[in-house]
């Protein structure tokens, strides 16, 4: 029979249909007689009058309906009293839902040794489910073979029949070893703060089953199943993104995430948004997970909070890099200066890989004699023969930024397939040694190093910008715009391009130089890499809000030099904002502008366009 998942006051019941004529109304009456019943109450003492809402884009459903006609089986239905909301009921956490959710078609294949930044973002989006290879299966049944026979044999091994941390001596009984993984999940369920965005919860999810499929956990194949059957339907746990100190592991984070799978605290999925977790398991047809011993402590020990937000910054950093260079490019056009400094010779004796890959680029889209500029032109013959650092140096500090960021994306790449958890099993050997894999100093110091490198873009572009809105800088009216006095144009614009800079600098302060003893001095030296994580994100975000300021800026600086046009690809990327920003000939509200600009950057809409001039100029200069 057809059941549903009905939610009433808080508390989650499963609900049958009924036979063919039921309706909505028999629906929510058994809904209510069932919660009366598990508070003891009398069906006279509450309120009886209610309306029943679909979770799912909060549809109303009219109460004569037959059930079977407008729900699903395992559908999520709120119950409402008359007089109140069904978001009374909903969290706060749905605030952390950023995109709609549509089911994958596609799947990859998780190894446990080939996943990169960008597929695990990826993953994040919900553009695939999972599934493993029949290796990375051979290699998890190897594995936990290994733990059941050393519990056959009554060998001692750290946090399979020990305790953990400072209590690693104390002894646990062969009947006690399932509840004591229990007791380490709920007791380390001990984070705060606002919860993973769906995305980077689906990325920790998706990271743990890769590393796990490496076969060097002991995880069972029954549980490994299970948690790629979560994350394939997207039932995804709360996890509070603060808690975690890089060492040994993510532990609190990878707890939450771990409580959910097992029925317990909160859960969110598209069909039934926030809700108990077990009653999201069940409506999706799974069961919670059963820990068995030595699976608690290798589910929540491992460096993939740090590791999964680490390759969102890595890949939003790669993707605003290449970016900053075309909106540096545009401001040098509306500034009139020189491209002499991007000559090949002059990188050629100073070939940094950076340096040189962003020379060549700005050569691409300024090279007059390939894409003629009539603003080139209108001042070929100037007496000027050198520009300010922030246009002649761009290759330099850009330059370096891009080196940085490959710098980052190899060490994080190296994390995404590493066996982190502690102890290892190593079925060929038929060891388990305890060591410190766990240790997030790697991708720690390597995000506190991604975030001091892309910073440059954001202080770079800030000191454009300031040139293009101040007249004594450029040729330019103040603050771009006409009427000045009656109209401020840039001029606030401005101010939040140095805000935001400002607050990198202070957000680029390495989290990795900190340590703090825990566990009664067993863990005495930690990473901090959470926050490295977190913080290196934040300085990204705000880099990517600066640059499309200065876009901003730029393209309206083009209009006060009209009809004079630039290059081609440059002409593209102007026709593309004004495809979502008007010209700015009076004062309006800014910031839907700025918020505009920062979409197509964050949508690499500005690569795109760029990449088929690009193309032609590679081709012209080799033929």
């Amino acid at each position: 029979m057809r059941c549903v998942s009905v939610c009433v006051r808080g508390e989650w019941f499963r609900v049958p249909c009924g036979g063919p004529s039921a309706t909505i109304q028999s629906l929510g009456s058994e809904a209510l007689q069932r919660y009366h019943r598990a508070k003891k109450l009398e069906d006279g003492d509450t309120e009886v009058e209610f309306s029943l809402r679909r979770v799912q884009c909060a549809q109303l459903l009219h109460p004569e309906d037959r059930a079977e006609d407008v729900l699903q089986d395992n559908d999520f239905v709120h119950l409402v009293f008359a007089g109140e909301s069904a978001t009374h009921y909903s969290s706060p956490m749905e605030m952390a839902v950023q995109t709609p959710y549509q089911e994958a078609k596609e799947y990859i294949q998780l190894d446990g040794n080939s996943l990169t930044t960008a597929a695990l973002v990826g993953l994040g989006q919900g553009l695939f489910k999972i599934k493993l290879t029949p290796e990375a299966e051979q290699r998890a049944v190897q594995g936990r073979e290994v733990i059941d026979a050393f519990i056959r044999e009554d060998k001692v091994v750290y946090g399979v029949n020990t305790g953990f941390g400072k209590f690693a001596h104390t002894l646990i009984p062969k009947e006690q070893l399932g509840q004591l993984q229990a007791n380490v999940i709920r007791s380390h369920s001990a984070g705060v703060g606002a919860p993973l965005s769906a995305e980077r919860t689906r990325m920790l999810l998706a990271l743990r089953i890769n590393v796990i499929a490496k076969g060097h956990s002991g995880v069972s194949m029954e549980t490994l199943g299970a948690m790629i059957k979560a994350f394939n339907a997207s039932c995804l746990s709360w996890v509070p993104e603060k808690g975690t100190v890089g060492a040994s592991g993510d532990l609190a984070p990878l707890a939450h995430l771990t409580l959910g799978l097992m029925g317990e605290g909160r859960m969110w999925s598209p069909q039934s948004d926030w809700a108990d977790a077990k009653a999201v398991l069940e409506g999706h047809g799974l069961k919670p997970v059963v820990l068995k011993p030595k699976e608690g402590i290798a589910l929540i020990n491992g460096t993939q909070l740090i590791s999964s937000l680490g390759a969102e910054a890595v890949e939003r950093a790669l993707a605003v890099a290449r970016q900053a260079d075309i909106i540096a490019a545009l401001s040098l056009e509306a500034l009139k200066g020189t491209t002499r400094a991007f000559h090949s010779a002059l990188h050629a004796v100073r070939p940094h890989p950076g340096q040189v890959e962003v020379a060549e680029r700005l050569r691409s889209l300024l090279d007059s004699h390939v894409f003629p500029s009539l603003i080139s032109e209108s001042h070929r013959s100037c007496s000027r023969v050198q520009d300010a650092y922030t246009l002649r140096c761009i290759p330099q500090v850009h330059g370096v930024v891009n080196d940085t960021i490959a710098f980052v994306q190899k060490v994080i790449s190296t994390e995404l397939n590493s066996a982190t958890d502690n102890p290892l099993v190593f079925a060929e050997t038929r060891e388990i040694i305890s060591g410190g894999n766990f240790h997030g100093e790697y991708p720690a110091k390597a995000l506190d190093y991604l975030a001091i490198g892309v910073h440059e873009l954001a202080s770079m572009s800030e000191r454009r910008t300031e040139r293009l809105v101040n007249p004594a800088l450029s040729d330019l009216p103040a603050f771009l715009v006409r009427d000045g006095g009656l109209n401020s144009g840039f001029m606030i614009a401005h101010c939040t391009a140095a805000a935001l800079v400002s607050e990198n600098k202070v957000l680029c302060h390495p989290s990795s130089v900190d340590s703090l003893s825990t566990s009664a001095a067993t863990e005495d030296h930690v990473s901090m890499g959470g926050w490295a994580a977190r913080k290196a994100l934040r300085v990204v975000e705000h880099v990517e809000q600066v640059l499309a300021i200065e876009l901003l800026a730029a393209c309206q600086a083009l209009e006060f030099l009209r009809p004079l046009k630039t290059t081609a690809p440059l002409e593209g990327v102007y026709q593309l904002l004004r495809s979502v920003v008007s010209p700015w000939d009076r004062d309006r509200v800014m910031s839907p502008d700025i918020e505009a600009a920062h979409t197509l950057i964050r949508q690499q809409k500005l690569w795109a366009t760029v990449q088929p001039f690009m193309e032609e100029y590679r081709k012209k200069l080799h033929a």
